[in-house]
């Protein structure tokens, strides 16, 4: 993965970091799913909980924040709405945020720098099926809510004008700054 990458890259050069996905801010399945289990505006609108991701990490990780972060809001195999203990960032750390959808409007403006990562569908349905199990193909019926919700995203976001670097990463071994 590009961001665990990073993030050991930074702790070789003495940076403390703190990883956060937002596979674990999901939105709890019944609102996941409120518009349908095939539902590509279901996968873009209600798939993350961003409230939660910028109030217990963005906020209190950024400018003039608090530094007492939660890493993670929801468990995703049991549904479990999560609210850990608070932990306290150490001065100077890094954030290295992964996931889908992070360029949208929601988000504008809290990162420092951002790197959007240009891969094929007919590659991330290849990695998602070794990953998970799903279908290769990204033409498949199954794959619908994934690749249009993408489609939505990038024609609402253009995460490639929004990101401070684009890195064109179809082969996971040769990343290519574009």
């Amino acid at each position: 993965m590009f961001a665990d990458e990073l993030a050991d890259v930074l702790k070789i050069r003495g940076r403390g970091v703190i990883r956060i996905s937002v596979d674990d801010f999901h939105n709890v399945s019944a609102v996941r799913y409120r518009r349908g289990r095939s539902s590509p505006e279901g996968f873009w609108l209600d798939s993350f909980n961003y409230e939660r991701l910028r109030a217990d990490v963005l906020e209190p990780l950024g400018p003039g924040g608090s530094r007492r972060y939660r890493s993670l809001a929801h468990d995703l195999a049991s549904d479990a709405v999560l609210t850990p203990a608070p932990k306290v960032a150490p001065p100077g750390s890094v954030v290295v945020v992964d996931g889908l959808f992070l360029h949208r409007d929601e988000l504008a403006g809290v990162w420092d720098f951002s790197i959007f990562l240009e891969v094929p569908f007919e590659v991330t349905a290849k990695r998602m099926a070794t990953r998970d199990g799903t279908v290769p193909d990204p033409q498949h019926p199954s794959m619908r809510r994934y690749v249009e919700a993408q489609q939505l995203y990038f024609g609402q976001c253009a995460p490639h004008q929004r990101a401070s670097v684009v890195i064109e990463n179809t082969v996971l071994d040769a990343p290519r700054l574009v």
